[in-house]
């Protein structure tokens, strides 16, 4: 059971770094990686960028509850609400 969680849980924070590859990518046009973080993180719409890469998450986590691995859903949305609440606090500072 923690073993399917810890999966989940990574499985989660690969989803999230792939989506802010992704995110970045689009909407840095052309940018590379490391630059649109920076200019993110200096504009004030990083939290909403990690949000955005947090989409890719509902896919696993949809795969999880289709394929009846409720346990691993479970790690995948620990870690959604994880970066949920990152984020509220990083607008909040």
């Amino acid at each position: 059971m923690k073993k399917d969680i810890f999966i989940g849980m990574l499985v989660g924070l690969i989803a999230n770094a792939i989506g802010l590859f992704i995110a970045s990518n689009l909407l840095g046009k052309g940018d590379d990686f490391t630059d649109v973080i920076k200019a993110a993180a200096q504009e004030g719409f990083l939290g909403k960028l990690i949000s955005l890469g947090a989409i890719l998450n509902l896919i696993a986590f949809f795969i999880f509850i289709k394929k009846k691995q409720d346990y691993r859903a479970r790690g995948v949305l620990l870690i959604t609400v994880f970066i949920a609440v990152f984020t509220f606090v990083f607008k909040l500072f």
